[in-house]
């Protein structure tokens, strides 16, 4: 009897959690979708990402003897620039609710906060695979039409770029999910500083603080562990297509260490979201 009973109320709560869920889901997206100021912002990071990517190719001039470059990896410059404005994308999709006092509205509506932190997640993520496919799929195709043009033929040792190929296929996919990946490091600590200026100051420190201190320590082995530890420097090895003995990390490893990083943040900002009133 008593195992029977116990059954109900672990029924029941899973119905509320997915009740909680659902509200959450369409609230959320009804604040994203509604705010034009963080729309314009993902907006300007798919167009910087691509015109970047852009750029680099066209300035890349390859002569007979060859240019050395990863021609799929430099069509992939522009997601360095285009992590940044994606990590403040995802601060002030949250820091805004906290700004504005809408959170309290939010944690009414849903008290339990497990569903408005996961809802979160789940809009963010699906925002930004859409966005960040975009942005990568217009830069390698601003590749494959300037690179030709610069000297990057065949003749030359460089097919043409096109997802078909395998290990532009991981490289495409991997920095897709690497941005996502940059996403979900913001919200999590937007949630737990829940301040927009600390939370930026923060997030873009992390993507930049390694490297910058890389440069700065003479010793070639600490600075590739340096390297392997930062999100900045580790994430976009998965771009990698040439020369692949030269990166501090492995393809598949280095999306391990963003991760990592992500679900640090996310850990940490769902505790505080647990223990904190808004």
């Amino acid at each position: 009897m008593s195992l029977r009973s116990g059954a109900r109320p672990t029924s029941t709560a899973d119905g509320v959690w997915r009740e909680d869920f659902a509200r959450a889901l369409r609230a959320e997206w009804t604040m994203l979708r509604t705010a034009g100021e963080t729309g314009r912002l993902l907006l300007i990071g798919l167009v910087l990402t691509a015109a970047v990517g852009g750029g680099s190719v066209k300035a890349v001039k390859c002569p007979d003897a060859g240019c050395g470059q990863d021609a799929v990896k430099l069509a992939l410059t522009g997601v360095t620039v285009g992590q940044a404005v994606i990590a403040v994308f995802a601060v002030l999709a949250v820091s805004g609710e906290y700004a504005t006092g809408m959170i309290r509205t939010t944690l009414i509506a849903v008290p339990n906060r497990t569903p408005v932190l996961t809802v979160k997640a789940t809009i963010l993520t699906a925002v930004v695979l859409a966005s960040g496919t975009a942005a990568v799929l217009a830069s390698l195709l601003a590749g494959r039409h300037i690179l030709p043009g610069n000297g990057s033929t065949e003749a030359h040792g460089y097919a043409p770029l096109s997802p078909a190929d395998g290990p532009t296929l991981r490289a495409a996919v991997g920095s897709v999910l690497y941005l996502v990946l940059i996403a979900l490091l913001g919200l999590g600590v937007a949630t737990g500083v829940r301040d927009a200026a600390s939370a930026v100051g923060i997030v873009l420190g992390l993507l930049y603080l390694f490297p910058t201190v890389a440069r700065v320590v003479g010793d070639p082995e600490w600075q590739r562990h340096l390297h392997q530890i930062s999100p900045m420097t580790a994430g976009p090895a998965i771009q990698g297509t040439a020369r692949l003995h030269g990166l501090p990390i492995g393809a598949w490893a280095s999306l391990g260490v963003v991760a990592a990083w992500a679900a640090a943040a996310l850990l940490v900002g769902g505790l505080v979201l647990h223990r904190r009133d808004a």
